[in-house]
């Protein structure tokens, strides 16, 4: 739709200013309190616009990649569009990485950078590259701004793009001659895109033939994705599973949508899901599918998944995702929340589920639940990586947001965190990137800064953005790190383990540094801890000292591996509960 178009909605009057300064007013106007960044020539500009205001606060990183990790971080805490800036060349090829995880778990994120001047667009000019056709892969969608004239209007789309529909992030490109040069700042105050109207209701026709299929049901599951957390529908699936009498599993993405005390959880799915959640999503007859994707992690092998007869009810607000890869037999698009609302209201017209109807599929929830798959072993000496959650999980329970790196760690914390409320596991799924733990904890408590804030992480990903351990200290950021040391790169050593005959390639880690000593260069504290019996005072001196960012390093058993597991091009009925040793 042309820009011309869009104009004619504008309600404020039009004011002459800098480019530069346009952006610092759209971010003032979309209510952006901060931002995260790291400077350089072609966006100069801006930054010279930004310290002539006190708001948004710049929050200087360390690295471009933890920067836009750091929006990403708060925009998953509060549900809010998060925001990063970035120079041209390098500066948006490190952030690159940031973008594709946040555009992996749909995460609302607007992302700008600075461009060389338009005449030298294309030449091959210092710090070039194109960073629109770089990142188009991995962004909902980018601009590149050649007119000062189009900014505000440009601005404005790309947040309203960004926390719509399926989230994602958004790059807005600004050439530094666009930054510098003189144009109008309108506002518009409503944004209507003509190609981009997301559809939130679900189809009433196909609503009704999900209420059929779930009261016919023997065998209903509840399968939640991170669509379902996005679109804040709790409430909407807890009195679903209520109505139909089912059981409930969420993704790795939506923990703590569900508590973790709920009878009828029965814990996550997948790879390294419960032996009751993949048991019921293999053996369910009618499944209904809460913005999910049915990915490769969470079904396992599609022709194993797909050789059990079943009805299949999938509800996502991004039509693209419905078929994708498992044909449904009632689609649905539209938000979860409100989609769900109608579905429920239909189902409460209906007579009350009997017990009776359910007692059989119940039992053989019991059954499964009665493997104990989670169960490990203690010998009271070394340390579990399993009981430094559990303890953690214990001590600081719902009040503290949980920031994970990516590995067995983040398994761990997975299984063994008891997660009671949304928005308080903050990791990466889709990507699967490493180092993001500390930069998403920065954004975490910079949103929430009275609230405990830990990473959970391993020896291997920490390395990946230590260097924040500065911004910390700039920017007084008192999170708490406790690394599951077991010096390997875990998650690696056991594939190698599992599938490449014990071939422990490039995965052990032979110079670590002693993290406590580097914690207190960068001005923080450091603690140290090798026998179980200190695992339980170090998290709580860890979290009583609540202005200071602690580094707790625990030596954890090296040997221990991440069970359940099903192997990587495996249906979940082969499902491993343990070591293929014995």
């Amino acid at each position: 739709m042309p820009i011309a178009e869009f104009r004619a909605k504008a309600a404020a009057p039009a004011v002459t200013m800098r480019g530069a300064e346009m952006v610092v007013e759209a971010l003032r106007r979309e209510g952006v309190a901060e931002i995260w960044g790291y400077p350089g020539g072609a966006v100069l500009p801006i930054y010279d616009a930004l310290a002539a205001h006190e708001a948004p606060r710049h929050l200087l990183t360390r690295h471009e990649q933890a920067a836009v990790h750091a929006a990403d971080g708060y925009a998953r805490a509060t549900g809010k569009v998060g925001v990063a800036l970035v120079t041209s060349g390098p500066g948006v090829t490190n952030a690159v990485t940031g973008i594709a995880t946040a555009y992996f778990d749909s995460i609302p994120m607007v992302v700008i950078s600075g461009n060389v001047p338009t005449s030298m667009i294309g030449e091959d000019a210092f710090q070039e590259c194109d960073a629109v056709g770089i990142t188009r892969p991995v962004v909902k969608h980018n601009f590149l701004v050649r007119d000062v004239n189009d900014l505000a209007l440009t601005l404005r789309k790309a947040f309203h793009i960004a926390r719509t529909g399926r989230p994602g992030p958004v790059l807005v490109d600004i050439p530094k001659d666009v930054a510098l040069a003189e144009g109008t700042f309108q506002w518009p105050e409503r944004i209507d895109i003509r190609s981009y109207r997301p559809q939130l209701e679900g189809h009433d026709g196909q609503i009704r033939q999900a209420v059929q299929a779930l009261r016919n049901a023997q065998r209903p599951y509840v399968y939640v994705g991170g669509g379902a957390l996005m679109a804040d529908a709790g409430a909407e699936v807890a009195e679903l599973a209520r109505l139909v009498d089912a059981p409930i599993t969420t993704t790795l993405m939506a923990l703590g949508l569900v508590p973790a005390t709920e009878p009828r959880y029965l814990g996550m799915p997948g790879m390294h899901g419960t032996y009751e959640a993949n048991r019921a999503m293999q053996e369910c007859d009618v499944l209904i599918a809460v913005g999910a994707r049915f990915d490769d992690r969470v079904i396992g092998k599609v022709d194993a998944f797909c050789a059990v007869p079943r009805q299949i009810i999938h509800i996502d607000i991004d039509p693209a995702s419905i078929g994708k890869r498992v044909k449904p037999t009632v689609p649905i698009v539209g938000d979860a929340r409100r989609v769900l609302q109608k579905l429920n209201a239909a189902l409460r017209e209906q007579p009350a589920v009997p017990a009776s109807a359910r007692e059989g599929w119940w039992r053989s929830v019991a059954d499964w639940r009665a493997q104990r798959c989670l169960d490990y072993q203690r010998d009271g000496i070394v340390i579990k990586p399993q009981y430094v959650i559990e303890k953690l999980s214990e001590i600081a329970g719902d009040n503290a947001y949980i920031c994970s790196d990516v590995g067995q760690h983040q398994m761990w914390a997975a299984q063994h965190y008891r997660f009671q409320s949304p928005r308080k596991w903050i990791n990466s799924g889709g990507l699967g990137t490493m180092g993001v733990g500390l930069p998403y904890a920065m954004g975490v408590k910079r949103a929430f800064p009275d609230s405990d804030v830990c990473v959970i992480t391993g020896d291997g990903s920490i390395q990946m953005c230590i260097q924040e351990l500065s911004t910390c200290t700039q920017h007084n950021l008192p999170v708490k790190i406790f690394t599951l040391n077991n010096g390997y790169l875990g998650m690696v050593r056991q594939l190698q383990h599992v599938d490449y005959g014990q071939r422990y390639s490039e995965s052990y880690m032979h110079a670590l540094p002693d993290f406590t000593i580097l914690a207190r260069a960068y001005g923080h504290v450091g603690l140290r801890v090798e026998r179980e019996a200190d695992v339980e005072p170090a998290i709580r001196e860890a979290l009583r000292l609540k202005d200071r960012t602690v580094f707790v390093d625990f030596q954890v058993d090296g040997g221990e591996k991440v069970w359940p597991m099903v192997r990587s091009g495996a249906g979940l009925d082969a499902i491993m509960l343990g070591d293929i040793d014995g």
